[in-house]
């Protein structure tokens, strides 16, 4: 029974993630920032700003995954509940899979280059970054899903034992956490009913053993059992002490070769990054487009909670989000993108701050305006000035550029032109 429980309270938290992260991703609300822990999100606002709140969550996951294991997977990424999501469709027996040694190679990559300075690298297999980029209708999301989608098929979970860079670095802890899946060699029959559920592949029923550094605690070995042979805690024997071989330590000291040349690599390629992004509008709380261009998930949860609608998905011609006027305006008393994103890539800014934030400057065309003054009466700083018979003037020193001016103009005639870094006035 206290192992059936288990099981239950896992599906319960993983039902109210899922609830919490359709919620956010529709836009609908977004109560609780849940998007808050995950791993990649947090690291990179680590390096942002260095939030302590932001270390104390990580540690925390650390922490958790120390004394429970991979709990995260199976309760806390999305990409990993729209796994078992297909799993539950599929139905599929999935048999016990090898742990491949390149992903500890591709965890180093990753994590590497964005410890040297950019997130180029994580939009691409990041979970988290690509189930938003899916959830919202980006083509690499959406190719990914397609992709993953034939993945589980046939490998169930393989996307998160020998790819996710995420999953392999909570895998190494997970191997030697304090509370374990064990299967207890007097009660097990070797039937196969363990292996059977198991969506990773990590039970060797014929050997009586559990691979802890790829199960992500879902827990259905647990309830598939008959005997009771199946358990979940701390392993009543001891495990022998480790003693590394000449190959694992080879293998160790080549991963963190490769981190420590993707950290120099990382830093080199953020400068490219920073030089070759374009001016563009971005959102309050983004700085430059060369620094947004190497913080930005692409997650696209600021996108979806935008009231005004005016931040963009990134496309061909811009690499991350940015902002659109073309049919709106940044409202004066909202700053929502800047409390959903989870990365640091939008700093967050309170409401004042936020209404000072510089993030271009207003420009009229004299040869196109009928001097009707709707711009001045719109401006929500007050500060464009208008001299009967004469034409607005709006000062550069102290507009915002959020578009409001623009956005009543009959006739078109204010131009917004983005800012080379954004400053509070």
């Amino acid at each position: 029974m206290k192992q059936k429980l288990y099981s239950y309270i896992r599906i319960s938290i993983a039902v109210i993630v899922g609830i919490l992260t359709i919620s956010a991703f529709v836009g609908i609300f977004y109560p609780v920032k849940i998007f808050n822990v995950q791993l990649t999100a947090l690291l990179q606002r680590t390096l942002v700003d260095f939030s302590l709140f932001a270390v104390i969550l990580a540690a925390g996951l650390l922490v958790l995954t120390l004394l429970f294991g991979r709990i995260y997977c199976s309760t806390l990424c999305p990409l990993g509940l729209f796994q078992e999501l297909l799993m539950l469709v599929f139905r599929r027996k999935i048999t016990p899979q090898k742990g491949y040694v390149y992903k500890y190679f591709l965890a180093a990559v990753v994590f590497g280059v964005l410890i040297g300075g950019t997130v180029c690298l994580v939009r691409l297999v990041d979970p988290y970054t690509l189930f938003g980029s899916a959830a919202t209708g980006s083509w690499l999301g959406l190719a990914f899903i397609t992709a993953l989608v034939v993945l589980v098929w046939f490998k169930g979970r393989f996307f998160c034992t020998n790819i996710c860079p995420v999953g392999t670095v909570l895998g190494l802890i997970s191997k030697h956490a304090l509370n374990k899946i064990y299967i207890e060699s007097d009660m097990c029959v070797s039937c196969g009913l363990c292996a059977s559920k198991c969506p990773a592949g990590c039970i060797d029923f014929k050997n009586k053993t559990v691979d802890n550094e790829t199960c992500i605690k879902c827990f259905k070995c647990l309830s598939g059992c008959r005997r009771s042979g199946v358990h979940y805690g701390i392993k009543p024997v001891p495990e022998p002490a480790f003693s590394p071989s000449r190959r694992r330590l080879l293998t160790g000291g080549l991963v963190l070769a490769a981190w420590a040349v993707a950290v120099k690599g990382g830093i080199e390629l953020s400068k490219n990054v920073a030089v070759k992004a374009k001016k563009i509008l971005l959102p309050a709380g983004a700085g430059s487009a060369g620094e947004f261009a190497n913080r930005c998930l692409n997650c696209n949860l600021c996108v979806q909670n935008c009231p005004m609608k005016i931040i963009k998905k990134a496309d061909g011609e811009h690499s991350t989000v940015y902002l659109d006027y073309m049919d709106s305006y940044c409202s004066f008393n909202c700053h929502k993108c800047s409390e959903v994103c989870p990365s640091g890539a939008i700093s967050r800014l309170t409401l004042t701050e936020k209404r000072k934030t510089q993030i271009g400057v207003a420009h009229v065309n004299e040869e196109v305006c009928v001097q009707c003054g709707l711009c001045v009466m719109e401006c929500p700083r007050q500060i464009i000035k208008k001299a009967d018979g004469g034409y607005p003037q709006i000062s550069p020193d102290e507009c915002i550029g959020c578009g409001a001016c623009k956005q009543v103009c009959p006739v078109k005639a204010i131009t917004i032109s983005a800012v080379e870094k954004q400053r509070i006035l």
